[in-house]
């Protein structure tokens, strides 16, 4: 009986906590636990995405990558106005553990640079597909997306990338 009482005010006790506890945020879901790959996107082998919309082409590193690279502390951006070529270095991302080139997966003028980045370059790691976005580029070859891998092809290849490591 008491065992049985005992068992009901630790099942009672258990539900007020976890009743009272704010839901986790996605920052720490389980899901969070592996890289998020979506859908609609590009992606380059070196690990950085682009979701083409119309003339528009927004470019920045994978979740994959920013979850590898560590806490990001400073981010190297070019001018609007110029010029990325497709698979060559346009800015860099300091972390606590490394400073990595990030590559243009598509070629075309920079008409836009995600400012806010500099900062709160932790965006990055916050926000890698939405707010951590790095440059917006013209596209000059539309071509060029289709030797891109889809979500599929990513998402197997950073598995396959981690397993080798």
């Amino acid at each position: 009986m008491a065992l049985r009482m005992w068992a009901s005010s630790t099942a009672n006790a258990l539900r007020i906590a976890s009743a009272s506890r704010t839901p986790l945020s996605p920052a720490f879901s389980l899901s969070k636990c592996f890289s998020t790959v979506l859908d609609g996107l590009k992606y380059a082998r070196s690990h950085e995405w682009v979701k083409h919309e119309g003339s528009v082409a927004t470019i920045g590193i994978t979740d994959h990558a920013q979850s590898h690279l560590g806490e990001v502390v400073f981010v190297e951006l070019p001018e609007t106005g110029g010029s990325v070529s497709q698979a060559t270095s346009f800015g860099a991302v300091e972390s606590v553990k490394a400073t990595s080139d990030v590559n243009s997966p598509v070629s075309g003028e920079i008409i836009e640079v995600n400012t806010k980045l500099s900062d709160s370059p932790g965006l990055i790691n916050s926000s890698p597909y939405d707010e951590g976005w790095m440059i917006k580029v013209k596209p000059s070859s539309s071509s060029e997306l289709d030797s891109l891998m889809d979500s599929q092809e990513y998402a197997k290849f950073a598995e396959e990338e981690d397993g080798a490591h």
